[in-house]
Order: structure tokens, then sequence, then C-alpha cells
């Protein structure tokens, strides 16, 4: 895949929602679903849109969140928006997250060599930061297609 391509594909995420993310229901691929959204007066309509990192070999998950923010964060209640939105700490239950500073291609590593060089085809390194998570994804190409309102992903055609 070509790398400008990719990255231009990235740029567009930048300040929207991340309101999932995880490996499909068949396990190769890495889907995150993004809630994109303009300026009302740009007229353009809001859409969910699945980011497909295909062949994906490498999947990290860690919490951007502080572990002070953690500590006061454990309540359940936190976990629904209707019950946590007056509790202090980080209200899990918004269902979204974020994508600030957003998603960048990282440069060529020692993973990427390793993954090109055993499989045959080339792969990338991605780094997705949110409030709540980053992750790092190495794969090897991107799809990006609009999904309806109410996707399930794990749900099986």
């Amino acid at each position: 895949m070509d790398t400008a391509v990719l990255e231009q594909m990235l740029d567009e995420t930048f300040d929207q929602a991340v309101v999932h993310h995880g490996y499909t229901n068949y396990m190769r691929d890495y889907e995150v679903i993004v809630y994109a959204t303009a300026a009302p007066r740009t007229g353009i309509t809001p859409s969910h849109l699945r980011y497909l990192f295909r062949y994906c070999v490498e999947a990290r998950c860690e919490t951007s969140v502080s572990a002070e923010t953690w500590r006061v964060s454990l309540d359940d209640r936190l976990i629904d928006h209707e019950t946590g939105v007056d509790l202090d700490g980080y209200v899990w239950g918004v269902k979204w997250h974020d994508l600030y500073p957003g998603a960048k291609l990282l440069p060529e590593s020692e993973g990427t060599r390793r993954w090109s060089k055993a499989v045959g085809i080339d792969f990338h390194e991605v780094r997705i930061e949110t409030n709540a998570h980053t992750l790092t994804l190495v794969f090897s190409d991107l799809q990006v297609s609009e999904v309806p309102v109410g996707y399930t992903p794990f749900v099986t055609e």
C-alpha cells in the first residue's frame, strides 16, 4: 500500500470519535469504527466509518488514562452514562473516545521489516491515540468503508 495514500487516510481520522476497536470475528484483521462528523455549516452528514487494518499481525492496546484517574474511575456506575455522569472519575459510559491527537503512520521498524520479509508483502505500523487508549498496529493494508448505524462488529454475515 502506498504510504502517501495511507497517511492521507489516517489524517482523515483526526479529532473524530472511536466507537469500537478490536479484531474482526475471523481474527485476522483489526477494525476501528470511527464516528466521523464535520462542522454543521459544511452540510456533510455524519457517518460511521470502518477502518479495516488487513493482515494485522500485531495489535497492542494501552491505556492513556492516568493511574490517578483510573483510581477514581473503578466504580461500575461509571460504565453507564446515566449513572456515572454526576460522579467523579472517567465516565466510560460515553461509549466513544476522542481521536486526538489521532492516527500516525510510524517509520519502518525492525518489526515491519521482519514481517515483510517473512510473509513477502509490505507491512506498516500505525499509532492511534485517543483520550483513553493508545493502539499500535502492524498490518499490511487499510480499507475504509461506511457502515450502517447500529453496525455490530461481531455478527456473522
